[in-house]
């Protein structure tokens, strides 16, 4: 999977700037936690996986030309540490057609990442202090 260099930047209380490449999201907390200014970073890692999930089956179906209308893609948190994807078709399918794209939405890569044995790395880095001679 490649990816574009992602960084995240504190703002005011837990409201944190994301960008990606060019594109610039807002994450947050609800309120009293934070302002609510945008999703919360477990939403944003719900919405990955529910828009990965969609391409990927939108990409299969269109590879076999097949006549996909509609794809509605639902994830939640749920309890015992599970996510529960909801995957909805519409179009003329028949039954062999929705069990292959079905398959296809537990291949996409982020649901592949999130499945998988996964090492998360943590490095420290010394970000430059201003000169306060130059100040």
């Amino acid at each position: 999977m490649t990816t574009r260099l992602v960084s995240v930047a504190e703002g005011r209380r837990f409201t944190r700037s994301i960008a990606i490449g060019t594109h610039t999201l807002t994450a947050d907390e609800p309120e009293p936690i934070g302002t609510d200014a945008g999703p919360t970073p477990g939403e944003l890692l719900l919405a990955a996986l529910g828009s990965c999930t969609s391409m990927a089956v939108r990409a299969y179906a269109d590879r076999h030309r097949w006549p996909l209308e509609r794809i509605d893609v639902a994830v939640r948190f749920a309890e015992q540490g599970r996510i529960v994807k909801n995957v909805g078709l519409t179009g003329d399918l028949d039954p062999a057609q929705r069990e292959q794209l079905l398959a296809a939405a537990g291949r996409c890569p982020v649901h592949r990442l999130l499945t998988k044995d996964l090492t998360i790395v943590t490095v420290p880095t010394l970000l430059a202090e201003p000169d306060a001679s130059h100040a």
